[in-house]
């Protein structure tokens, strides 16, 4: 965002928020005397020139803060929704600026995996907040169903139309269960076309799964035709929700850690790959026996031939001599890096020298482990070498699994201006924050209004209005962050969406939660956590055992969409269950 765009966007919100101030709020009365006719009407007050009834009927609406207009009529409402709903869209957008920018400064870890999703869930949870907090027990209980809408709403959005268009901007070919990196020549096949994420995904979705768990906790009153411990449901499904959510930040701030421990596991395969197929050229293939046993007369041969001065033991620089002609396949590997892991694995003395004994053991060792991916073949006898291959087919497949791009370029630059930056990042922040905790109250009672203007239950204006508003600068970015045809965009983007939905299922519901305990609220949301229930473990179970996504799963999670609202209305309103 440059300078420019910044303060045009600034002076937007503000030229928005002084034409709602000085819209104040209008009231109509009828006239007592000296109606004005109509020329025609030979009876005065038949020919009275009357305002329609929608308008002029005795109605009153209550102004937030005392001076925020309102208004009783489907237009005016309709008005200000749209207002209210593009300031806390622009407050979203703040919030989400001044977290990126925040973190190119601090980094991952506290920032990344606290802050982050606690800003990004701010605005969501302030809508659900003040949906239950104002007002009288009963106005409470009226306008909660504008919390559960938006959570519900917000989960349903994410999870299908979001993300069915991220699958179909960002297809590719699809060759061997892996989409090929800006390649597209296919077309729209359903089979052959799509997206294919790293295992960092799926467990990003599993985690997703387990988030539901709250829901379950609070529908079990319901589910055993209880009313008695409805209360205490209530109190242990925050309990169990503020658990999860603290367990989730935590696993957020050490998931780069754990992260960067398994694709060094993983480089340590490939310096064990391509170590032995160095040693089968120079033994003319025969490293093992008959029987599969490694050949140990073989290995001590090759030991004396990479010991150059004949001492018994090998250096670091032989052994560097001897990697320097390896080649480490789809991993830039340094060579001082493969003498150090080689010699951490042969050196059990610690001597920082690898003689006879050791070097037999360690090739041993690594030969024993490489077979144990031999792919059961019916002319492979045991002694051939055929498990290299088969060892490198599985080494291969989990670096496609945990690898998320070139980790050399995402190691933090200096930043320029850091001081400017920082302060940027701290008002985007504030000015987004306070945005969402001024607007979140007159847009729930302008909603309230709006559906006792027309009618519709509030639960549904806000499923499909809300999330539109407080979702929007996060759909748009995912959908063209994922455009970029590349397996780590889309990685990343279906990660924040799976990211974003855990926190509407911890932080958002436990806000929810904790309003309905502390103000004795009643809880019939059974059709609305249903839905909850049925996108998440439908989406969450099937991306936790996948990381291709053809374009026909986005068909299926779009039409999820619809087939929700239908659901909570024929369960409602057909089946009575609320």
């Amino acid at each position: 965002m440059t300078m420019a765009a910044s303060l045009s966007s600034h002076r937007s919100i503000f030229l928005i928020l002084w034409i709602v101030i000085l819209c104040g709020h209008a009231h109509a009365r009828f006239f007592s005397r000296d109606p004005l006719s109509d020329g025609v009407s030979a009876n005065t007050w038949e020919g009275l020139l009357r305002l329609p009834s929608a308008i002029t009927a005795e109605s009153s609406c209550e102004q937030t803060y005392g001076f925020l207009p309102c208004t009783t009529t489907v237009i005016g409402n309709l008005f200000l929704i749209i207002v209210y709903g593009f300031l806390m869209f622009k407050a979203a957008t703040f919030l989400s600026g001044g977290s990126e920018l925040l973190l190119e400064i601090l980094g991952p870890g506290i920032v990344g995996g606290l802050f982050l999703p606690i800003l990004g869930a701010l605005p969501d949870a302030m809508l659900i907040l003040v949906s239950g907090l104002s007002g009288s027990k009963e106005t409470a209980q009226s306008q909660v169903s504008v919390g559960m809408g938006l959570l519900a709403g917000s989960t349903v959005l994410l999870l299908t139309i979001i993300w069915g268009t991220c699958v179909i901007v960002g297809k590719c070919d699809i060759e061997n269960s892996i989409a090929i990196d800006s390649r597209d020549t296919r077309g729209f096949n359903l089979t052959g076309s799509g997206v294919s994420t790293d295992i960092w995904t799926s467990y990003a979705a599993r985690i997703m799964v387990i988030s539901v768990l709250p829901f379950l906790i609070v529908q079990l009153p319901q589910i055993l035709n209880s009313t008695s411990g409805r209360h205490l449901a209530v109190l242990i499904a925050l309990i169990v929700s503020l658990c999860l959510l603290a367990a989730y930040c935590l696993y957020q701030i050490f998931q780069p850690w754990i992260q960067k421990r398994k694709l060094e596991y993983i480089k340590h395969k490939h310096v064990i790959l391509g170590f032995l197929r160095h040693l089968k050229k120079r033994a003319l293939g025969r490293l093992l026996k008959d029987n599969g046993e490694p050949d140990k007369e073989v290995i001590e041969k090759l030991f004396r031939t990479i010991d150059e001065d004949q001492d018994g033991s090998l250096t670091h620089s032989e052994l560097k001599a001897l990697v320097v002609g390896i080649q480490f396949e789809e991993i830039d590997l340094d060579h001082d890096d493969a003498v150090k892991r080689i010699m951490n694995d042969f050196d059990t003395s610690g001597n920082e020298l690898v003689d006879e004994v050791e070097f037999v053991n360690g090739v041993s060792r690594w030969l024993q482990r490489a077979q144990r991916a031999r792919v059961a073949s019916g002319d492979a006898g045991p002694h051939t070498m055929k498990f290299l291959s088969d060892f490198h087919t599985e080494t291969k497949r989990e670096h496609d699994l945990l690898d998320v791009g070139d980790q050399s370029n995402e190691e933090a630059e200096g930043i320029e201006n850091a001081k400017w930056t920082s302060i940027k990042a701290v008002l985007l922040l504030l000015l987004g924050t306070i945005i969402a905790a001024a607007f979140a109250d007159p847009l729930v009672d302008v909603v309230d209004n709006f559906s006792e203007a027309t009618s519709i239950p509030a639960f549904f204006i806000s499923f499909i209005a809300l999330p539109l508003a407080t979702n929007s600068s996060e759909a748009v970015s995912a959908i063209i962050f994922a455009s970029r045809d590349k397996r780590q965009t889309a990685s990343l983007t279906f990660s924040e969406l799976y990211g974003a939905v855990t926190m509407n299922n911890v932080l958002c519901l436990s806000v929810f939660l904790a309003l309905v305990y502390a103000r004795g609220l009643t809880w019939d949301f059974s059709s609305e956590v249903l839905v909850i229930l049925v996108v998440c473990l439908v989406v969450g179970v099937f991306a936790s055992f996948r990381t291709v996504f053809p374009l026909w799963t986005s068909i299926l999670a779009i039409l999820l969409y619809p087939f929700s609202l239908a659901l909570v209305y024929v369960l409602d309103y057909v089946f009575g269950w609320s």
